[in-house]
């Protein structure tokens, strides 16, 4: 191998993040489609799980799980990182990765399967994915197959009928404050994306932008988040702009973020909180170190709507590196983060929350910290 080799799909919500990434830093890579073969003959080989994207190295490291992606090519190529150096910026940073990451999947997800014309391109998309030189009509039945549990997974993410007025609701809603900030600010923080741009670029183009329906939605009620996808999607590459953009001055955070903030503090925090407590309950139930990707139920509200949706303790390794990033400030550092708590009903709170068994991902499974 002579290049990085980005394995994936368009499809795919986080091949999306991890391609954005690399097209800013300007990492030469090679894209490769996941298909049924390279499924078989690559994926599961090389990584022992069945997720994408993968992204194997030029020195033939298969890496999978794109925030340890992001974290091993932030080593190699630490120019303009994505990573703010100052205190208020890097914490409101990894907050909205963890928010696109794990949350915003709910409606990512209901606008793809419960939108009868999102579905069907997300279906025909499947079987082109999955088998290129499959006739149009072969691709389709595979798509159906390959569909079913994605579109199943709807009840166990929270996305049921009573809850769609209100899933719908809220993300229109944030859509109209992301629209104010970037009508503002070319960025999260300013003139360079950090983490947290990477997070919501995530479900905001490859189902809520690419998807036909969700994608004319945010053309007509957010024309400055399309603009900011467009930037993300095809940045200009580092080598052809140095100097860097860079993070607004003295770490400051725009006013326009503290309302997506509060959203998120107020529907993922309740659910964060709660798998904190089941991941420590589960470990003194259970002796096992590899800990499942589902363990119970938790209680959420969205729009004063209130539903359940499944425990995934994943979530709670996200949430570490924002409570560690937090634990970590020391001194002048962790007091000047008291201005952005001060503006954020519920943050202090949800930091000082007690982590009972911390979790860590080793060979991609997640497992037990005893």
């Amino acid at each position: 191998m002579t290049t990085n080799q980005l394995i994936g799909a368009e499809v795919s919500l986080y091949t999306g993040k991890l391609r954005c990434y690399l097209k800013y830093k300007d990492i030469p890579f090679e894209e490769v489609v996941a298909s049924q073969s390279v499924f078989c003959d690559v994926i599961i080989p090389r990584t022992g799980v069945r997720y994408i994207p993968i992204f194997i190295t030029e020195d033939d490291q298969a890496i999978q799980d794109t925030t340890e992606i992001i974290d091993f090519l932030e080593k190699r190529y630490p120019e303009a990182s994505v990573y703010p150096g100052t205190p208020k910026q890097n914490l409101v940073s990894l907050l909205l990765e963890t928010y696109g990451d794990e949350w915003l999947v709910i409606p990512a997800m209901h606008y793809r399967w419960n939108k009868p014309e999102n579905r069907e391109f997300a279906i025909a998309e499947f079987g082109r994915t999955a088998a290129p030189e499959a006739n149009r009509e072969e691709q389709l039945a595979i798509g159906h197959h390959n569909a079913k549990p994605f579109a199943g997974a709807l009840p166990r993410l929270g996305v049921v009928d009573e809850l769609v007025p209100a899933i719908e609701k809220s993300y229109l809603n944030l859509l109209a404050d992301l629209d104010r900030h970037f009508a503002e600010h070319n960025f999260l923080l300013g003139d360079r994306p950090c983490m947290g741009d990477f997070g919501l670029i995530g479900p905001l183009y490859a189902h809520l932008y690419r998807d036909p329906y969700s994608g004319r939605l945010m053309q007509e009620c957010a024309p400055n988040v399309v603009a900011w996808v467009k930037r993300m999607i095809e940045p200009a590459p580092l080598s052809s702009h140095f100097p860097a953009g860079d993070f607004l001055a003295n770490d400051a955070v725009p006013e326009t973020l503290y309302p997506i903030l509060q959203r998120m503090l107020s529907e993922q925090g309740p659910v964060l909180k709660q798998t904190m407590d089941q991941v420590g309950t589960w470990v003194g139930e259970n002796p096992e170190v590899e800990i499942p990707r589902a363990i119970g139920k938790v209680s959420f509200t969205i729009e004063s709507v209130s539903g359940s949706r499944l425990t995934f303790p994943y979530m709670q390794w996200m949430w570490q590196r924002c409570h560690d990033f937090y634990h970590g400030l020391q001194g002048e550092e962790k007091a000047t983060v008291k201005t952005l708590l001060s503006n954020t009903t519920g943050l202090e709170d949800l930091l000082n929350y007690p982590i009972h068994c911390r979790v860590r991902r080793i060979e991609n499974q997640l497992r037990i910290v005893r």
